[in-house]
């Protein structure tokens, strides 16, 4: 069963900042305020899954991360630009005036930081037994939204504090007001190091596995904190500790049925989920509350348009559509190909696209991981396209594989062709396909792996954009495109990060004091 992470449980003291409103205001609290509370293990338990609960808000993310990668059109309408800003990020052509999505972005990893820090600031009120491990995963989480955040924004603003010698960020809530003192991190390497502190000091306290499955465990907090030493260029570092998830014997690749299942509903948790944030259909939401659903609203932008209709798959809004050229790179025998990418006009009697209504670019391909299948829409409450049950595989072990592939093979390690050749033989089913030095670097080897490995997932731009390819990597697209395709149009110093909502700068009066990311103007 799936915990139902409800908002419910949410504890408001005050309204804070980078939330939904666009003034601060006093408000009365909801509910009871920290003064009230914290007096027992079970509203411990009641503030950390409010913490949680905003993990699903994420959709949004995942949506944005996947359209900005020369991998995938951002597909929609094919007269109207129906979703102009996951449309505008698809192009690289969005701006600080762009709202909707890229501030959702913004607004709920900063509420998700504040509603862990909530806790955190009450952390030392009452002893029980197993607060270590709730505490734990609450600096899991904030490291969880924060990376978020640094990936999407840069060196974003946060309250920070010198603890035991190191930059920390500080266990209190951000009220209003706070936003007009707070500083931006110096750096990205520095925001990444304030993860990287909340994510050591939380891996001695969490258990190797958890009584749910929506629990982040030690293997995750190690996972995480590999990528941030990853994107942080530790490469040592993350050899070490995602050495560590592997060595562990937690976590297997699946095989056979079970990984062509790997990413329907029956799949999940499975042995080689590391970290899944998870979904339901049971309760239901509606058009004025996004993300107020329990479900994933991601699902439905990767269905086919209406009209479309078949007995497995379900129609959604023909959104996130794989490219020829990723089709392309796959080997007729590797098997993830038919498990990334729905082709659509192979299915149809005339190899057309007479089954689908066309979208805006049409490739014929769809986001087989995450295209909405009518067996899970089966029993959805209310507005049924807003809470698709599927869960989102935000940490595989095939991932951790890869980037500790990476790691050795930039830091001098010599495990980087074992762990690359356990996921080729996973793919191809045997090793025949292990790699030889006659196919070039083994560093590019790896990247090109991670591109097949986790398409549709959102890791594509950031590992573009991290290793330095991005530019390269759309000058090739715009080469290789469809002629009535749009040019994707990435700059270099600019596009590597997404722009402040400007609502946001204008709100914490901080247009000179944050200023604009670089290329964007104010």
């Amino acid at each position: 069963m799936k915990k139902i992470i409800n908002l419910k449980y949410l504890i408001l003291t005050a309204l804070v900042i980078f939330t939904s409103c666009d003034d601060f205001v006093e408000v009365d609290p909801i509910g009871p305020d920290a003064a009230n509370f914290f007096n027992t293990e079970e509203e411990y338990e009641d503030a950390l899954i409010g913490a949680y609960d905003l993990l699903q808000a994420t959709f949004w993310n995942n949506l944005l991360a996947v359209s900005a990668s020369d991998d995938f059109g951002s597909g929609g309408d094919a007269f109207n630009y129906d979703q102009p800003v996951v449309q505008n990020v698809n192009y690289m052509i969005q701006t600080p005036d762009d709202g909707e999505q890229l501030r959702f972005v913004w607004q709920y990893m900063y509420a998700g930081i504040n509603r862990v820090n909530y806790l955190l600031e009450n952390k030392d009120k009452l002893d029980f037994s197993g607060k270590e491990n709730m505490i734990a995963q609450a600096y899991f989480l904030r490291a969880y939204y924060t990376f978020e955040l640094v990936k999407f924004y840069g060196n974003v603003p946060l309250k920070v504090e010198e603890r035991n010698g190191v930059n920390r960020i500080v266990d209190a809530q951000v009220l209003a007001g706070d936003q007009l003192t707070m500083e931006r991190t110096a750096s990205k390497s520095a925001a990444y190091g304030l993860i990287q502190e909340d994510l050591k000091e939380a891996i001695p306290n969490l258990p190797v596995t958890q009584d749910m499955p929506y629990k982040a465990t030690k293997g995750a907090a190690q996972a995480l904190l590999g990528k941030a030493y990853l994107y942080d260029g530790k490469f040592g570092d993350a050899a070490t500790v995602l050495n560590q998830v592997i060595t562990s014997g937690q976590y297997s690749l699946t095989t056979g049925n079970d990984y062509l299942n790997l990413f329907l509903t029956i799949g999940e948790n499975g042995p080689e989920s590391v970290f899944e944030i998870q979904y339901t259909n049971v309760e239901g939401a509606g058009w004025d509350c996004l993300v107020c659903s329990e479900g994933s609203y991601f699902v439905q932008f990767n269905g086919p348009r209406s009209p479309f209709d078949d007995s497995v798959y379900a129609t959604g809004w023909g959104f996130l559509l794989p490219s020829q050229a990723l089709y392309d790179i796959y080997d007729n025998n590797d098997i993830r190909r038919d498990v990334t990418i729905l082709d659509l006009r192979a299915l149809s009697d005339a190899g057309d696209n007479s089954k689908y209504s066309a979208p805006r670019e049409d490739t014929g391909f769809y986001n087989h991981k995450y295209v909405p299948r009518k067996d899970d829409k089966g029993g959805n409450q209310s507005v049924a396209e807003l809470v698709h049950k599927n869960n989102y595989r935000s940490i595989r072990y095939a991932d951790v594989l890869l980037m500790a592939a990476e790691a050795e093979a930039q830091s001098g390690g010599a495990n980087a062709e074992t762990y690359l050749n356990m996921v080729r033989a996973r793919a191809y089913g045997d090793n025949s396909m292990d790699y030889a030095a006659s196919e070039g670097p083994l560093l590019d080897a790896i990247y090109e792996e991670r591109r097949k490995e986790l398409a549709g997932e959102g890791h594509r731009f950031f590992d573009l954009v991290r290793t330095g390819r991005a530019k390269a990597a759309f000058d090739a697209y715009n080469a290789s495109k469809p002629e009535d395709f749009v040019a994707v149009n990435f700059t270099e110093n600019k596009n590597e990060v997404f722009p402040i909502p400007r609502i946001e700068l204008e709100l914490a009066q901080a247009e000179e004091r944050w200023g604009q990311n670089p290329g964007y103007t104010n």
